[in-house]
């Protein structure tokens, strides 16, 4: 019986370890980047499974989600716009890439630059900006939320946060 003890023991451990090696092996892997887009629509985001390109966050929360689809079809996924135009900020395709916003007042996906911006939400990266598809008083267009993206007008600045919400 002594003899068959480390015997045991070792066949216990490498069964662990294959246990352990096939489970890992089984998970799904983080998704950056979608290929094969041809269509141009936005993607669904399995949430937990999808980084934001731009932060790496996983996206848990598909609330201020946002897309951006190349001419070639590879579509990139985001947690907040404010992610999405520094990322896109040195792309050679900006100009020809199609931009997809979830919408916080209808939950829908529309043309990010057709979507009206508060200046004030609370999204996953703390920059302010949400997208709506309905115009209100106080909402930015587009245009002007990337120049205020790009420039640092953003809640992340102190001053910025103090001017827009008193604190």
């Amino acid at each position: 019986m002594k003899k068959l003890l480390p015997m045991l023991t070792i066949i216990l451990i490498l069964a662990v370890a294959a246990i352990l090696f096939l489970s890992l092996s089984k998970k799904e892997e983080m998704i950056t980047i979608q290929k094969g887009n041809i269509q141009k629509l936005p993607l669904p985001i399995k949430k937990g499974h999808v980084n934001d390109t731009e932060c790496r966050m996983v996206i848990t929360d598909t609330t201020h989600a946002c897309e951006v689809i190349a001419p070639n079809g590879n579509t990139w996924f985001f947690d907040d716009p404010g992610c999405m135009i520094k990322w896109l900020k040195d792309k050679a395709f900006t100009d020809k890439a199609t931009l997809w916003v979830k919408t916080f007042d209808t939950h829908k996906w529309i043309d990010a630059k057709k979507a009206w911006y508060a200046q004030t939400d609370k999204t996953p990266m703390h920059y302010g900006f949400g997208a709506r598809e309905v115009h209100k008083k106080g909402y930015i267009n587009f245009d002007e939320m990337r120049l205020k993206m790009l420039r640092g007008e953003n809640l992340t600045d102190p001053r910025i946060r103090k001017k827009l919400l008193g604190y």
